[in-house]
């Protein structure tokens, strides 16, 4: 069965600061820090600012490089994952932009020192040389199929870079658990991912997975007011097939336009036979495979909803919550067993 989006700037950021994505180390800073490369906001620009070093810049920018060589930052992932693409956005850097880049990943374990990573890791290229446009979203796609926890960006000679955008999906390690505990297996970062929902005209459905409580009621999943007949849906692949135990609705934030009522199914997509091509829109439909896991049950504006008394706890890969008729939800939580690999 196919899961993943046609495009891969549809999967979340791993990098970002939302996701706790940190920029670790640079060789140069002088003229923007390093820090603005994972900013979750878009780069913005500001007419006419300046620091006692220079213009203001949105992002990461290194001096004029009067020297052989290059610049280069290392990004710890605030989720380790599987990269299927990057996104170097140089936006409102026009004549200080670098002429090209390249990108290499590392499996770092443990807590090591930064210098330590500077020295020490294997580093993997997963984005050749390649060179780069001024004011633009330079989009690079990856085919490296194996999880990084680091990065390390490398611009020729010198210049500024906005933002870092790294997309792809956690990956379960079941290393990062105590044997026998429950584990969040919705969770992006332990490697659930959001495939598909129904409508996210207000806010997209990777935030339901995120880590921590929402910071407002954009940072949630919110569809757009329901019209006609129906109710609104999201489906998320499971880190790991599972039994669940318990689950969390929190409509954090949404005070006046949380959903009435929501119900959770579950599917067992191992159990299911598919062609080889069908995709997750094709399980969406399929009748038969969905069984309840939750209730159809009220929700309360603004409020953390803990469910322990399911209706079935057999194995799953893929859990739906429907909520009727429409509304915000703010973090999902589904809490279960990862069955033993």
């Amino acid at each position: 069965m196919t899961d993943q989006p046609a495009k891969f700037t549809d999967l979340i950021d791993l990098a970002s600061e939302r996701a706790f994505g940190s920029v670790l180390l640079a060789n140069d800073e002088f003229f923007a820090p390093k820090e603005g490369l994972v900013k979750a906001t878009p780069p913005e620009w500001r007419e006419g600012a300046y620091t006692e070093r220079g213009k203001w810049m949105d992002g990461w920018e290194t001096r004029r490089r009067r020297t052989a060589g290059y610049d280069w930052c290392i990004v710890r992932l605030g989720i380790p994952g599987i990269i299927r693409g990057i996104v170097v956005d140089t936006s409102f850097y026009r004549g200080n932009y670098p002429e090209s880049c390249s990108i290499e990943g590392a499996i770092v374990e443990g807590i090591p020192a930064t210098e330590t990573i500077a020295s020490e890791a294997r580093w993997t290229e997963i984005v050749p040389r390649s060179p780069l446009q001024g004011d633009a979203r330079n989009e690079f796609p990856v085919t490296v199929a194996e999880p990084f926890t680091h990065l390390r960006l490398n611009i020729f000679p010198d210049g500024g870079v906005a933002r870092l955008r790294v997309y792809g999906e956690g990956y379960f390690d079941p290393r990062r658990h105590h044997p026998g505990s429950e584990v969040d297996l919705a969770a992006a970062e332990n490697g659930g991912q959001a495939l598909l929902c129904s409508d996210m005209f207000f806010g997209n459905r990777h935030n339901l997975i995120m880590p921590g409580r929402s910071t407002h009621m954009g940072d949630g999943w919110e569809t757009r007011r329901r019209r006609g007949q129906g109710h609104d849906w999201s489906i998320v692949k499971l880190a790991t097939r599972g039994t669940l135990h318990r689950v969390e609705i929190d409509t954090d934030h949404f005070k006046g336009n949380a959903p009435g009522r929501c119900m959770v199914e579950r599917c067992d997509a191992r159990a299911v036979p598919m062609t080889p091509n069908a995709d997750i829109q094709a399980l969406a439909s399929r009748v038969g495979v969905w069984h309840v896991l939750l209730h159809e049950t009220p929700l309360q504006p603004h409020g953390r909803h803990r469910f322990t008394e399911l209706a079935a706890h057999g194995p799953a890969t893929h859990v739906r919550l429907n909520i009727y008729p429409d509304g915000g939800v703010a973090r999902m939580r589904v809490y279960g067993m990862p069955e033993p690999e």
